[in-house]
């Protein structure tokens, strides 16, 4: 399984608007990419970082499960322009992506 990941970094000021994120954004990439390859989706809500007291180092990680590197290429090349329009709706940082495999 190839693995999309988006983290949302958490500082003091960030914004994220977590009901819209659930509620739309999310439903708005399951809709998109499941056509072209999209096995699953995985969130995380950061509550805490290591330390007692601190904020979390992000805010949500998403897990965007696909069969194989080509097919994650392929529905990204298409589809990522919406997808990235429809940030600013939700968040005021900018998301960081890592591909990976499971091992």
């Amino acid at each position: 399984m190839i693995s999309a990941t988006i983290l949302y970094p958490k500082t003091a000021d960030s914004r994220f608007d977590l009901d819209y994120y659930l509620n739309t954004h999310t439903p708005f990439v399951r809709d998109t990419l499941t056509p072209v390859g999209l096995v699953s989706v995985e969130l995380e809500e950061g509550l805490a970082g290591g330390a007692p007291d601190t904020l979390p180092a992000f805010t949500i990680i998403a897990r965007l499960n696909f069969p194989t590197v080509e097919v994650l290429q392929a529905a990204l090349a298409v589809h990522a322009p919406s997808l990235l329009a429809d940030i600013p709706n939700f968040t005021d940082v900018q998301p960081v992506l890592q591909i990976s495999r499971g091992v």
